[in-house]
């Protein structure tokens, strides 16, 4: 058995130059195989502080040619034209109707800016007038109550003028007799 610190073997498993003699399981997510054939690592459990994992270093006589040989990855087809073709319409479909998706919220964005641009504007539009309707009224009644106000002080006046002729004429008519 040979020893490793942590990190060499973290570093060991997750090597990214392929070892000539690399094999992997997939499928087992709680059993991982690294490249050297010596070690293997087993996920125990998880948490919500991390992971655990449990590293089994083999002994020389279980890497003899008679080990059961494990599944090896999944080799990538090659792809034909067509099929290329075929990926590339569906990745500009989907593109497009993303693309589509966001101008329609967009547009419906502008729309309800507009909404409430209007609003806003109407509202505006409606508080001027009712101000301006009120503004006139109040004018209209200082005006009546000014001219009311005047009309009464020039009946004051010619009652005042009126009664001063009477003053005069009872004045001259006494003179007359008492004279």
């Amino acid at each position: 058995m040979k020893e490793l610190s942590l990190l060499s073997l973290i570093c060991s498993c997750f090597h990214t130059q392929p070892h000539p003699n690399t094999i992997y399981q997939y499928g087992a997510p709680d059993l991982y195989f690294c490249p050297q054939k010596d070690m293997e690592v087993k996920q125990l459990d998880k948490r919500a502080s991390g992971q655990s994992f449990e590293v089994i270093l083999k002994s020389p006589s279980d890497l003899s040619p008679e080990s059961p040989i494990l599944s090896s990855p999944p080799k990538k087809k090659d792809l034909s034209l067509e099929e290329l073709q075929r990926r590339l319409e569906a990745a500009e479909e989907r593109r497009k109707t993303q693309e589509a998706q966001v101008l329609k919220q967009l547009a419906e964005k502008r729309e309800h800016e507009r909404e409430v641009l209007h609003k806003a504007l109407e509202e505006n539009n409606n508080f001027s007038r009712l101000a301006e309707e009120k503004l006139n009224y109040k004018m209209e009644l200082s005006r009546e109550i000014r001219e009311a106000h005047l009309a009464a002080l020039r009946e004051r006046l010619r009652e005042k003028e009126l009664h001063a002729a009477e003053v005069r004429r009872n004045k001259e008519q006494r003179e007359e007799i008492s004279g």
